[in-house]
């Protein structure tokens, strides 16, 4: 499998040299966590054909069945602070969704943060991690992403049949996982070039593919639930809310649901 995903990948992208595959894996995200603290370089990428314990945000597990996805994470060297990353995982769904798009000609939404969506289900996932250094900069940075592309909908679990999808599902057969993971690496490896130095670039081309914005949300905090409508994205990814009491605020952190998805009337 490592040497298709290299057929299909720019010969030019330096990742292909220290791009690793495992036929099973419990997580790309904890095992690039540890790669990453015994010194594993900038542009390592782990690739599985299947996790035994993928990982979603807010703690959830994501469902990566074997054949069906492609399930990767990368390893990036930034050498900045934190402050300077709070665009990371907006950035990573646009490359994400570019990528998609390239080998598909289906180009996902985005739901804010991190869920690229199609229609009003899921395609697929990202969840981005940081380490620190004893001076509190960032050691490393990881982005994990898993996307459906092989499922039939009776291949989801009965709870996720009416919230996911894949690309065989809505159509797009001929993407292969490792056409995908291909184009998933270099779509990765051109925004990381660009991570720290044209911000509002990235998040300009975030807004243009975030479905969130202009949408009904109800944020949840946890026991605690906010209604209203997203109005905009602020110059970090924030999502700019105006609540039901007229206040405007900008969220950074817990979870929205929009409505008509995922369960939410």
């Amino acid at each position: 499998m490592k040497e298709q995903i290299l057929s299909h990948l720019n010969a030019e992208c330096p990742w292909r040299d220290t791009l690793h595959w495992y036929s099973k894996i419990d997580s790309t995200n904890a095992q690039a966590s540890t790669l990453a603290k015994s010194g594993a370089p900038h542009g390592t990428v782990l690739i599985a054909d299947t996790q035994t314990a993928g990982k979603g945000r807010m703690g959830r597990s994501f469902c990566s069945p074997a054949g069906m996805g492609v399930y990767l994470s990368a390893i990036l060297r930034p050498n900045c602070t934190p402050d300077k990353l709070m665009h990371l995982t907006c950035a990573a769904a646009v490359a994400a969704s570019a990528a998609i798009e390239k080998v598909s000609g289906i180009a996902p939404n985005i739901k804010w943060t991190n869920d690229l969506v199609i229609g009003r289900k899921k395609l697929g996932g990202i969840l981005t991690e940081l380490g620190l250094d004893d001076h509190g900069t960032v050691s490393f940075a990881i982005i994990g992403i898993g996307i459906n592309c092989c499922q039939r909908e009776s291949d989801f679990p009965p709870e996720l049949q009416d919230m996911a999808t894949s690309l065989a599902a809505i159509g797009s057969k001929s993407v292969t996982p490792a056409i995908l993971a291909a184009a998933l690496t270099e779509s990765l490896w051109q925004m990381s070039q660009h991570l720290l130095t044209d911000k509002k670039a990235l998040i300009d081309a975030y807004r243009s593919r975030c479905m969130t914005v202009g949408q009904d949300v109800v944020l949840l905090q946890g026991e605690s639930r906010a209604y209203g409508r997203a109005l905009d994205l602020d110059a970090n990814g924030g999502l700019i809310v105006r609540f039901a009491d007229g206040q405007v605020r900008t969220v950074t952190s817990g979870e929205i649901s929009v409505r008509g998805m995922y369960g939410y009337i």
